[in-house]
């Protein structure tokens, strides 16, 4: 069996993987029909489970090598880390209602029509989803995104084992793995990820941009803009219209600086625990830094429009687990755009009393549908297109 793991001395310029090796689990051709053969019974997975196992494969969850098994999913649910100690934000398990599974035994993974991977099943429990709940979340409450996913949408058992791998998910939009986004990173400069779940605007791209001057940052660094496009939450655009979006403005802004990749990573609005989990994967992808928003991942109640997390808790849970992970945060600047000076950090135009300009994201849609005039200071008019043809 091929179960190759690629050295960091391959490219020894880059921050090596987390763990010291980027984890292959992509099975050697002539190896697929016999492990198939091997497969006593078969899963169809889930759009999430396809992210996890495509995640999985490319070794972008590096160093696990398969689903986690119920000691290393119980440790990172409750501290957060693996039993072998390395730090891992939320926890990566098969999840199944077929009570026929037994461990030991190989099983197929499908999905939509794809057989994915093998997966050895070497564990197979009933969860507390509440205690995950509480733990990974910080809520048991049905409003949080992730609970309700837990609760309702996943099933009553979880599976852990490793994973053979024959194709990765089969997508309209291409995502690169960790060894080819690496390939085209230059060597020995910072590289910064930006990590977004929503069409890029102004504010967005004055950000990402500004980073490239932060005080932790050396000279002549670049922008990986990476974000997710798979399951999010529910009224979120759907990643193939997002998609469109950062294709457009990538072919718009054409600059240097800014390399553009895709993620196939579904969402669980896990504030603090998502900042970790999102800085270990753009390590895999070979950046050294990680631009930290004030509520990343965030959610809020549907029915007290309270924030589940503090505004400041996913950053500062980030810069205590930044040393550890070779990697450091770059704090989300508070732009904001004014009628003198364009976009100015909010500190700085309450200090100059310039005149600010807002447009709330419930405004933006509503405009959207009707087909008003968007500012360009708000959007680009390249995105704003992208959407408008979407409906």
């Amino acid at each position: 069996m091929n179960k190759k793991e690629y050295s960091i001395s391959d490219q020894p310029a880059l921050i090596d993987p987390y763990g010291g090796h980027l984890i292959n689990l992509m099975a050697a051709k002539e190896d697929h029909q016999q492990l198939k053969k091997s497969a006593t019974k078969s899963i169809e997975c889930s759009d999430r489970n396809a992210c996890d196992i495509e995640l999985l494969l490319i070794g972008a969850f590096s160093p696990n090598k398969g689903f986690m098994q119920k000691a290393d999913y119980d440790s990172v649910v409750t501290n957060n880390r693996t039993t072998s100690g390395y730090l891992f934000g939320l926890p990566i398990i098969l999840d199944t209602d077929q009570e026929d599974l037994t461990i030991g035994e190989n099983v197929l993974l499908k999905y939509k029509g794809q057989d994915l991977a093998v997966l050895n099943i070497q564990d197979k429990w009933e969860p507390n989803k509440v205690l995950e709940a509480k733990y990974c979340y910080g809520t048991t409450s049905l409003e949080h995104p992730a609970v309700k996913m837990i609760a309702t949408e996943r099933k009553k058992f979880y599976l852990g084992g490793e994973l053979k791998g024959f194709e990765l998910p089969k997508r309209i939009f291409p995502c690169k793995t960790p060894k080819e986004v690496r390939e085209n990173l230059p060597l020995g400069h910072d590289v910064i990820a930006f990590q977004c779940r929503n069409p890029i605007h102004r504010a967005h791209y004055e950000l990402f941009t500004r980073s490239l001057k932060a005080e932790n940052v050396k000279e002549n660094a670049v922008v990986l803009v990476h974000p997710t496009c798979g399951p999010t939450q529910q009224d979120d655009i759907p990643g193939a219209v997002r998609f469109q979006t950062y294709e457009k403005l990538a072919a718009e802004v054409n600059n240097p600086k800014i390399r553009w990749s895709y993620l196939p990573y579904s969402m669980h609005m896990a504030g603090p625990r998502e900042a970790l989990q999102h800085m270990i994967i753009r390590r895999n992808y070979g950046c050294t830094h990680f631009i930290i928003g004030r509520d990343m991942a965030g959610c809020k109640s549907s029915l007290t429009g309270n924030d589940f997390y503090e505004p400041y808790e996913a950053q500062d849970f980030a810069k205590e687990c930044a040393e550890e992970l070779k990697m450091q945060t770059v704090p989300s600047l508070n732009l904001v755009f004014t009628e003198e000076q364009g976009y100015v950090t909010a500190e700085k135009a309450t200090e100059l009393g310039l005149h600010i300009k807002k447009l709330s994201g419930t405004e933006f849609r509503k405009m959207l549908r009707s087909g008003e005039e968007i500012p360009e200071w708000f959007a680009f008019k390249s995105v704003v297109d992208v959407l408008r043809s979407s409906k």
